[in-house]
């Protein structure tokens, strides 16, 4: 709200939800940065990319945390939007397919490595509104 506050002169609009998912995305990104070691390793256990190309798991938080950078300050769109888009449909379908398809009982790495976050609906929303706000992006980029 204090990015919108001093940007538009008033608490609350648009912009502050997409502030909020791009600097949600920064800090779980760089939390998973504290530790990639412990974070790709739980993240082996469900993503389905990371389980084709383990180096996807450590490219991920990089990727995470970068796209929050740039969606936060509004610059390249065309190559943040792409990007937060591509990771979060990938997450998404991967906690999708582990929970509610296999109906695995697994902890999240969306903090990081070594916490105990059941993998589940918040992980399934926070790829949500990511995807959400990457769609809004490239379509404000489009049209």
């Amino acid at each position: 709200m204090t990015l919108t506050w001093f940007s538009f002169r008033t608490l609350l609009n648009w912009q502050t939800l997409g502030w909020f998912i791009s600097v949600s995305m920064i800090l779980l990104g760089m939390q998973k940065l504290r530790d990639v070691e412990s974070f790709s390793t739980m993240f082996l256990n469900y993503d389905l990319l990371a389980r084709k190309w383990v180096p996807y798991a450590y490219v991920y938080p990089w990727v995470e945390t970068g796209a929050g950078v740039l969606m936060t300050g509004m610059m390249l769109t065309w190559l943040a939007a792409p990007a937060a888009l591509f990771i979060a449909t990938i997450g998404a379908v991967s906690v999708f397919k582990a929970v509610y398809i296999d109906k695995r009982d697994l902890k999240c790495a969306c903090t990081g490595g070594g916490t105990n976050v059941p993998l589940g609906f918040v992980s399934l929303t926070e790829n949500l509104m990511m995807m959400g706000m990457a769609i809004v992006m490239l379509w404000n980029l489009i049209s």
